[in-house]
């Protein structure tokens, strides 16, 4: 939550307002890909797809990290910091893919979008289990947004099946991930971190992508999702989202990260021609309420003092 010492300082403000856009765009682009990855899986396998998408992610990294220390001097940060980060969040990462990818096989989309979301409710647990105070507006916020996600996402009867475990298990491997990013993003090169947390993914992937025995011809069968998850959604969105947490508290970065259901619904309204009943917009205007509700102390601010360890 922006507090005093930020408001009091306006090259720390600037910073968490961009940091907030940079969750939010993750957010968007996000929601846009829902349809791009369930259109990959009908080339190739959930092991498939993770090792493809989280390779190009890297590799389109590389160029930003060659060019970003060549033209302008970066902040020197120590080593051991940034492979901690990496190899972390790439385990994490590769959990919570490899759970989540291989469910939206069988899952309907909405309730997959819904029970995964619930991330939502995992970082402020982990967050007060690390024994970080949550303030009344954020904890009010958290409940509106998962009223909201509901209405959004929950659309047919809700019935529970095997899978939702794991989605459920995945939803809190992705908490997990938000957690650690937000530790070592302000601790580590953004373009670094984000590169080595794919690579680590991606080999933890590729023995079991061999497993399920690719053809080139599927993979190029389904380049288009494929290239689109590797580069939009992979290498600019988690890219994006590591930026964002530099300033912004896990459980503020959260519920705007969870603002992709949004996206999602209404990228499907855009792209695929769904409609939108009340159920679904009052979903969307709860959520989107529950953001900014979120961000009140942009007008009261708060007289806890600021520092990064908090920001864990």
């Amino acid at each position: 939550m922006v507090n005093t010492f930020i408001m009091g300082n306006p090259i720390r403000k600037k910073l968490y307002i961009y940091c907030n856009i940079a969750l939010l765009l993750a957010a968007f682009i996000s929601g846009l890909s829902f349809v791009a990855q369930k259109f990959g899986m009908v080339y190739v396998g959930p092991f498939t797809f993770n090792t493809l998408r989280c390779f190009i992610g890297s590799a389109c990294l590389l160029p930003i990290i060659y060019f970003s220390k060549k033209f302008y001097k970066t902040q020197k940060y120590r080593q051991i910091e940034l492979l901690k980060g990496g190899l972390f969040a790439g385990i994490v990462l590769f959990i919570a893919f490899s759970i989540n990818q291989y469910c939206m096989i069988y899952a309907q989309a909405g309730k997959a979008g819904f029970i995964t979301s619930l991330y939502i409710l995992f970082v402020p647990v982990i967050a007060m289990f690390l024994k970080h105070k949550l303030q009344l507006c954020v904890k009010i916020s958290i409940g509106i947004a998962f009223i909201g996600l509901y209405l959004l996402c929950a659309k047919n009867t809700f019935q529970f099946e095997l899978y939702d475990i794991f989605l459920l298990i995945s939803a809190f491997f992705f908490a997990l991930h938000i957690i650690i990013l937000s530790y070592y993003s302000k601790k580590s090169d953004t373009f670094k971190l984000s590169a080595l947390q794919f690579v680590v993914a991606g080999v933890l992937s590729l023995p079991f992508m061999l497993l399920e025995n690719p053809s080139i011809q599927s993979i190029a069968a389904g380049w288009k999702p494929i290239l689109f998850i590797g580069v939009i959604v992979t290498g600019i969105a988690y890219t994006l989202q590591i930026f964002g947490h530099k300033a912004t508290k896990p459980v503020l970065a959260t519920l705007i990260l969870s603002s992709e259901s949004v996206f999602a619904v209404l990228g499907g309204v855009v792209f695929l021609g769904e409609s939108l009943g009340f159920r679904e917009i009052l979903g969307c205007l709860i959520m989107l309420f529950a953001i900014v509700f979120s961000q009140i102390s942009l007008i009261g601010g708060s007289h806890e003092k600021s520092n990064y360890k908090s920001n864990i």
